[in-house]
């Protein structure tokens, strides 16, 4: 998987450091004490969250949303020379009948035929609305484009650098955390997939969950040794050394055990979904997010963020077949865990969506891959979304064409990803007046707002 890195201030050091310490310890990222049994209808009844699936190496977008008319798909065939998928296997979309979906995406394409997706065309980080001639001039543009880590971090930050250590998921429920969950002590984002830069806030840290293990501490031996083993170690955090880092770090590992536990039981009472997850690491994250969702009540939760990841999308060589194996278990995951949403009756106020570095090139490389793009195409899935439609602007397949950044195929996004997730955010519920603060470059696009939600 490419890099991922998370720059941060001086002022966030400490907090990180004593953060990554209590993981290193138990699995997880804590947040003071859970009341696991804290009751709230109104979490039940005014409950939405956002699950972010994040595409690690930059999607092949061109490979994932294809022309599907007889002109389009002829001129895609030409330009994409050996990575052109073959018409006959791709995935019809009766609803947009000028496109389909690559052959390994059934589940995707049943939601959004059905209504529950919808695609959003060439999506990609930008700082205001760029045209090629803007590009080609120098204009103002997001920081190294087409670099792995500064474009995660900039998708991730939706902020005009990757230096900003604040993400735009950590930032919207900084600004929401007064109006809800109120009756929680844990944060509004969890993460199944490790630190990223998306769920810090400047006052909100994320709950980390290994997939499959709450409790957050793995023991391979017979379990009496394992519970005294835990024992032990638990001891040894009420040592005083003296040293205030140190014992910033053992309060804090001690509240992630603490934490576990009460989030073990909290699930233990938890009837198993009847759902059939896929067995790969998206589908274990996914099924993890589900079981969350399904003890909000219990947990004091009316909003929630997730945070999902699989890679490595960075296809420089054998692109098909890497893919393929790749969107295939991205489909098998999502469709999945939109069965599970509708099992859990919450399947109107949970929306998925995907984020990615970049895209590729239209062009082929030598090596049977290609390239570092930029604007992409991406799904959004939920009973609230308006689906069976394509929002956003499908970019002109021509190199050197007016949607080129250059003579490869290098899409200028035509959607800004900051528009994208001000989107999200607004169906969660933002506070109008806060979008400045969660998305300060949103002022630079005439639209906050694109029509795939309500």
């Amino acid at each position: 998987m490419p890099i991922r890195q998370s720059l941060v201030s001086r002022r966030s050091f400490l907090r990180y450091a004593s953060l990554a310490a209590a993981g290193q310890a138990a699995g997880l990222r804590p947040f003071g004490m859970l009341n696991a049994m804290a009751q709230s209808n109104n979490a039940a009844s005014n409950y939405k969250a956002l699950v972010c699936v994040f595409l690690y190496g930059g999607n092949d977008g061109n490979n994932t949303v294809i022309p599907f008319d007889a002109q389009g798909y002829g001129n895609y065939k030409n330009l994409r020379g050996p990575l052109a998928l073959a018409q006959n296997n791709l995935l019809t979309l009766p609803g947009l009948q000028n496109f389909a979906l690559h052959p390994s995406l059934p589940e995707i394409q049943s939601l959004v035929n059905s209504g529950q997706a919808a695609i959003v065309a060439n999506v990609g980080t930008l700082l205001q609305p760029t045209t090629r001639a803007q590009y080609l001039a120098g204009s103002s543009l997001p920081v190294n484009l087409f670099s792995h880590p500064d474009q995660q971090q900039e998708w991730q930050n939706a902020a005009s650098s990757p230096q900003v250590s604040s993400g735009w998921a950590g930032r919207l429920a900084d600004s929401m955390a007064g109006a809800h969950n109120a009756g929680a002590h844990i944060p509004m984002i969890t993460s199944v997939n490790g630190d990223a830069l998306f769920c810090d806030g400047d006052h909100t840290s994320p709950v980390a969950v290994n997939p499959g293990n709450l409790s957050g501490t793995p023991c391979y031996d017979d379990p009496s040794v394992c519970s005294v083993r835990s024992a032990a170690a638990q001891s040894l955090l009420t040592f005083n050394s003296g040293i205030s880092l140190v014992a910033a770090d053992n309060a804090i590992t001690t509240n992630a055990y603490q934490y576990g536990k009460t989030l073990s039981d909290a699930a233990a009472s938890l009837s198993p979904l009847q759902t059939a997850f896929p067995a790969n690491g998206l589908g274990a994250q996914l099924q993890q997010v589900a079981q969350l969702i399904a003890i909000r009540s219990a947990l004091g939760m009316d909003r929630q963020i997730f945070f999902c990841g699989i890679g490595n999308f960075d296809t420089h060589s054998s692109q098909l077949d890497t893919q393929a194996t790749l969107l295939s278990q991205i489909s098998a995951a999502i469709g999945a865990f939109y069965k599970a949403t509708q099992e859990l009756g919450v399947a109107n106020q949970v929306t998925t969506f995907t984020m990615s570095d970049f895209a590729r090139t239209l062009q082929p490389n030598s090596n049977g891959g290609s390239d570092h793009g930029w604007g992409s195409h991406h799904f959004v899935v939920g009973g609230a979304v308006k689906g069976n439609q394509m929002y956003g602007t499908y970019p002109t397949l021509a190199l050197g064409g007016p949607d080129d950044s250059g003579s490869n195929g290098r899409w200028i996004p035509s959607t800004s990803s900051v528009v994208y997730a001000s989107t999200l955010a607004q169906w969660f519920g933002v506070d109008p007046s806060q979008l400045g603060s969660v998305f300060p470059t949103l002022g630079s696009f005439q639209n906050n707002k694109l029509g795939f939600l309500g």
